[in-house]
């Protein structure tokens, strides 16, 4: 199977990560519920994951970044966890639905008023409507930093340097863009940033988390114990068990941790030159067939993500005969950014998405060009 689903999650990783797991597995125990040795590499798993991630993004606090399950749980936990009642917030067009549901449950309870940033039908954000949208009352703008469906890449610092001028706060969703492009959180501005270890991190699943800011403060979304300051009957101010309840995922930390060191010494700037020579090679072999791509620009920065149809083919027929008649793993329909496909005019047949990730190769991109010539071919 050619594996190009990267934006869903990576299933080639660096050897690394698997022995980590296992060896985590074999030898740690419950991270800061334990003074044995196996509980103490526990903690000491855990905490080395922190000082990584922190580096990878340019932190000064590693004891600001708390894990959770994945980017979504981190982002119920910043939206739920800085809003009040009465705030206004902004989003975009471009989110996903771990961004958009929330905000929506949050507006259904009639708790906070929502603006969206439109994108327009090319798949771009109208960054020039942008301040039109702003009140006395905004209290944030939360945005994804790259579309999970076209790759587009959003102006993160922009949308932050907005919100902090109308004295807002910036939450970002690093999903789709920590890992394979470089990351630098205070050159962007963020208050809050989410991300997920299972992309592009090519972390285990289960594992991901939100870095906060120490000028913002959030209300913890899961209250328990934590294995420190057990007398005190609410959840401890101090970070990151402020925002950590419950037994760590120490072998899923550990596998994080170790990709984070292959990472760091790869350097993420060598996967963002490699998924976007793919993603240029990938359109080039586009051009002779019938496939109508979306979100492309010319100068404007991606991921290594293409998203298309074949042109009078449902997108789901297509990525079917792409895995069982071809062997190309991609994915089809919505994607779980409904405005975003409402924007481009695809909501009724989604599109066919082709990731690419650090493993991807030249002979990887070229084979599915042929499976899609096939497939265009044979309905011609």
């Amino acid at each position: 199977m050619i594996y190009l689903n990267n934006a869903a999650t990576t299933i080639q990783k660096p050897p690394e990560v698997a022995r980590a797991v296992i060896e985590a597995m074999a030898g740690a125990g419950s991270s800061s519920r334990g003074a044995s040795a196996d509980d103490l590499a526990a903690a000491r798993a855990v905490a080395g994951t922190r000082s990584r991630l922190a580096r990878l993004i340019g932190f000064d606090h590693p004891e600001r970044v708390a894990f959770t399950l994945n980017a979504t749980m981190a982002l119920n936990t910043a939206i739920f966890g800085l809003l009040r009642p009465g705030d206004h917030v902004i989003t975009t067009d471009f989110e996903h639905n771990s961004v958009l549901r929330p905000l929506n449950e949050l507006s259904r309870r009639g708790a906070i008023e929502l603006d969206h940033l439109p994108a327009d039908a090319s798949g771009r954000l109208r960054m020039e409507e942008l301040d039109g949208l702003f009140r006395p009352g905004t209290r944030a703008v939360v945005a994804t930093h790259a579309s999970n469906l076209t790759g587009a890449v959003t102006d993160a610092a922009a949308l932050a340097r907005a919100a902090h001028s109308h004295g807002a706060l910036f939450i970002l969703d690093a999903s789709q863009s920590l890992g394979c492009l470089p990351v630098d959180m205070g050159a962007i501005g963020a208050d809050v940033l989410c991300f997920t270890g299972h992309k592009a991190l090519m972390g285990p699943q289960g594992t991901g988390g939100l870095v906060v800011s120490p000028q913002v403060e959030l209300a913890p979304l899961v209250h328990g114990g934590t294995g420190v300051k057990s007398a005190e009957p609410f959840q401890p101010e101090s970070y990151p068990e402020h925002l950590e309840a419950g037994t760590m995922n120490a072998q899923g930390l550990a596998g994080l941790s170790a990709a984070l060191d292959y990472l760091l010494a790869l350097g993420v700037e060598r996967v963002a030159e490699h998924e976007e020579g793919l993603r240029r090679r990938f359109l080039d072999g586009l051009r002779g067939l019938p496939a109508i791509v979306y979100g492309e620009h010319d100068g404007h920065p991606h991921t290594g993500v293409v998203a298309l149809n074949l042109a009078g083919l449902d997108s789901s027929a297509v990525a079917d005969r792409l895995a069982y008649e071809h062997g190309v793993a991609t994915r089809a329909g919505l994607h779980c950014a409904p405005r975003m496909h409402a924007a481009l005019g695809t909501l009724d047949r989604g599109a066919v998405r082709f990731s690419f990730g650090w493993y991807t190769t030249a002979a990887d991109v070229d084979a599915a060009l042929e499976a899609l010539d096939a497939i265009a071919r044979e309905v011609a």
